[in-house]
């Protein structure tokens, strides 16, 4: 527990915090770099240089500040993020690591107004933090580790088959290269790799959803090659998949993580939305609900810019088809005069609010949305258009943290 005089301090910095709080962070990971460079192997590269990774601590960090005399509210947050920490290997001994330099940049930035009171109280209370994330992610390696073929870390894992599924998109099928049974994972989980390119100094993990129903004899991921778009360079992990990595070449895989899951024990209707590749915890999802909750009504939408780029539509189609509650609508933003022709799509444009209520039946339902950020952005702010409530929302976004997740929470 803080103290009245640790919280007290702590609110006071608020103000400050909302106007420099991107400089201080900016500067924590600058200086925490510079002294240990092997956390580059950890961090996400391209998320820092395009300054997401500083902007989304500079939120969390004014959040903390704010919610500090009731960090009870925040516990969801500290498990969504517990648990990509957890599949990127993050350990004990990175707090006492983050929270020297996180002080350090403080004082550097604010100067002669960080006084000894204020370090003092931020040192106390990101004890308490670290604390409470180094406790949720100890119980989250041993369920890792100790479920049934479960491990902790990374694991080799062979890629079994390499599949093309769109123009952008290719599946990988991953089994255990010991093979040894693979562990359960709920639909909608995603799993870390750890990458080693040649002629790159540092390793890069990234995090992919599980793109088929749990049981199977593999997990399987579908990832988007990330071309270069403007200023925005190419991303190194897919292009190196896609271009590089074969069947029968081995990958560093870490156990299944995430909360983005099914509730199973609603009863109510599904409605699962994505865009792009954001269609893979979806297409889980679907899988599972059609095996297991043949009575429960589900609404797919999945938009895409055209047929060229949706992946597996066919999948998708043919498990819609065994379940008699269930129906699919696609919406393309740029159709092709093939797509036309073959009238492949319900709704030309972007999703708006009066075509989803249009095709999804019933309101009062569980909603699931993954895609794009801005995707994700506008398929938000239309289900708080039409007043669905905040519990019947769930989404999943790969990335920083953005404010308008700070206000979903």
């Amino acid at each position: 527990m803080l103290s009245e005089q640790t919280i007290a301090t702590i609110k006071s910095t608020v103000p400050v915090l909302e106007v420099h709080g991107t400089t201080i962070t900016k500067r924590f990971y600058q200086m925490m770099f510079e002294a240990h460079p092997e956390l580059l192997n950890i961090f996400n590269h391209a998320n820092q240089k395009q300054g997401r990774q500083q902007g989304a601590l500079a939120n969390a960090v004014y959040a903390a500040a704010q919610h500090i005399d009731r960090l009870e509210e925040i516990l969801p947050v500290v498990r969504q993020i517990a648990h990509k920490h957890r599949s990127l290997g993050i350990k004990p001994e990175h707090y006492p690591i983050v929270g020297k330099y996180l002080l350090a940049a403080i004082k550097d930035v604010l100067g002669d107004a960080a006084t000894d009171e204020i370090i003092a109280a931020w040192a106390e209370a990101y004890g308490v933090i670290a604390n409470a994330f180094i406790d949720v992610e100890a119980e989250m390696y041993k369920e890792a580790e100790q479920q049934q073929g479960g491990w902790s870390d990374f694991k080799s894992f062979l890629v079994q088959k390499k599949v093309k599924e769109s123009d952008q998109i290719t599946s990988f099928y991953l089994v255990p290269q010991d093979g040894q049974v693979l562990p359960a994972f709920e639909p909608g989980q995603y799993i870390g790799l750890q990458m080693r390119i040649p002629g790159e100094h540092n390793t890069h993990i990234r995090q992919y959803s599980l793109s088929d129903a749990p049981g199977q004899p593999h997990y399987r991921i579908s990832v988007k090659r990330e071309d270069a778009v403007g200023s925005r360079p190419s991303g190194k992990v897919s292009v190196y998949l896609h271009e590089q990595v074969q069947a029968g070449d081995v990958l560093q895989v870490s156990a299944p993580a995430g909360d983005f899951t099914l509730d199973r024990t609603d009863r109510r209707p599904v409605v699962l939305i994505s865009g792009g590749v954001g269609l893979t915890p979806m297409v889980s999802m679907l899988a599972s609900l059609v095996e297991s909750a043949p009575d429960r009504p589900i609404t797919f939408v999945h938009a895409a810019v055209n047929g060229d780029n949706h992946a597996l539509r066919n999948e998708v189609e043919k498990l819609v088809a065994t379940h008699a509650q269930a129906a699919v609508r696609w919406c393309y933003s740029r159709p092709t005069e093939q797509d036309r022709l073959a009238q492949a799509f319900h709704k030309e444009g972007r999703l708006d609010l009066a075509w989803l209520q249009s095709v999804i039946p019933e309101r009062n339902a569980q909603y699931y949305f993954c895609g794009p950020e801005g995707f994700m952005q506008s398929v938000y702010a239309l289900l708080k258009e039409w007043n669905i409530p905040a519990s019947d929302i769930h989404y999943e976004f790969f990335g920083p943290a953005r404010a308008w997740e700070a206000e979903a929470q």
